[in-house]
């Protein structure tokens, strides 16, 4: 059970997989699940190239055990992230969004391992026809941008569909989700919220403690951020969006767009380039793409900063049910052994 394909095509250890967060899949939170022998992913989408090439070199001077690295496909420089990943030798490019055919086959003939995340099986479909090495669905339990298809419903669907290695999210946070994923045909799982509550996640201790203090009943999806559905813990900004009308929303979305163009160098008009795209072929107002194309800011205020009255806390249903800040070490090496336990149970004679 340890060794699937997913370990074969990545060369890690363990099929377990820490998703690219933004503000919390750092360096270090990367570099420590790639030595608990999982795949660390880091997260990009909130770097400048040069930060980006040097948060790859950082990870790599943590750790000697393959990562990969998460990219915006529809983001205007991802072709120069992408040289970025192959300059620097980097293990599996994952990807929020279906990276276009010809960024596959660039990534792929430089031997890198193409890894797109979905949530529909004729998006698996799709990426996996134009080449993709594996696929990770994220079923509606996960956390941030989600769609409405439960994992359970969602993933043996994308594995009948595919012959490419499936990796299950959405839901998942031990022993038994790992079992019980590769029971469904899946390669390993990965998880986003449960790495994000270990002690080697740079998530401020205060911000740790509103999701070790959420139940279940307090992660909820909403449209008021962007439009789209958002898996996240309610907070007093969430609060507010839903409660403010069009005008006070635009208001808000043009002050913290302000906030995100200073910090990241973007441009208005790359940030109208980005709503645009992100507006195409849905009915969000402009407020909302604005909140959409500046969401990394809404992050960074609680992730970064500890502002949980003031930014967004994605989040999976599993915040619900999580209440302990282990290491990666520790947690990898705890799920690991759950789920050596439950296999041996479910053979042993009854």
């Amino acid at each position: 059970m340890r060794e699937t394909a997913l370990t074969r095509l990545t060369g890690v250890r363990h099929p377990v997989v820490q998703t690219g967060m933004g503000w919390v899949a750092g360096p270090r939170l990367v570099s420590a699940t790639a030595n608990a022998g999982a795949l660390g992913i880091l997260a990009s989408a909130t770097m400048t190239l040069d930060q980006l090439r040097a948060a790859v070199r950082e990870v790599r001077a943590r750790t000697e055990a393959p990562f990969g690295v998460n990219l915006r496909a529809d983001a205007a420089d991802a072709g120069d992230r992408v040289r970025i990943l192959v300059e620097e030798g980097v293990r599996v490019a994952s990807f929020a969004l279906a990276p276009s055919r010809e960024l596959i086959g660039e990534l792929k003939e430089a031997g890198v391992v193409v890894m797109p995340t979905v949530g529909a099986r004729r998006h698996a479909e799709k990426v996996a026809a134009w080449g993709a090495d594996a696929v990770l669905v994220q079923g509606a339990e996960g956390g941030g941008h989600t769609g409405e298809v439960a994992t359970t419903v969602l993933l043996p669907q994308v594995v009948d569909a595919v012959d490419i290695p499936v990796v299950a999210a959405g839901g998942f946070f031990d022993g038994r989700g790992l079992v019980a994923a590769l029971a469904y045909g899946a390669a390993g799982v990965a998880m986003g919220t449960r790495f994000l509550l270990t002690s080697d996640s740079t998530v401020p201790d205060a911000v740790k403690a509103r999701y070790l203090a959420a139940t279940v009943r307090d992660v909820t999806v909403t449209r008021a951020v962007d439009g789209l559905p958002h898996r996240m813990l309610r907070t007093e900004l969430v609060d507010a969006l839903e409660r403010s009308g069009r005008v006070r929303g635009a208001v808000q979305a043009v002050r913290r767009a302000a906030g995100y163009r200073r910090l990241s160098g973007t441009s208005w008009l790359r940030l109208l380039q980005d709503g645009r795209a992100l507006k195409h072929g849905k009915d969000l107002t402009w407020s909302q793409v604005l909140l959409a194309a500046n969401t990394p800011m809404l992050l960074k205020a609680s992730m970064v900063d500890g502002r949980t009255d003031l930014g967004v806390m994605a989040s999976g249903q599993v915040a619900g049910v999580i209440d302990d800040l282990p290491s990666c070490a520790e947690l990898v090496e705890r799920i690991m052994k759950e789920a050596d336990d439950i296999c041996r149970g479910l053979t042993a004679p009854r």
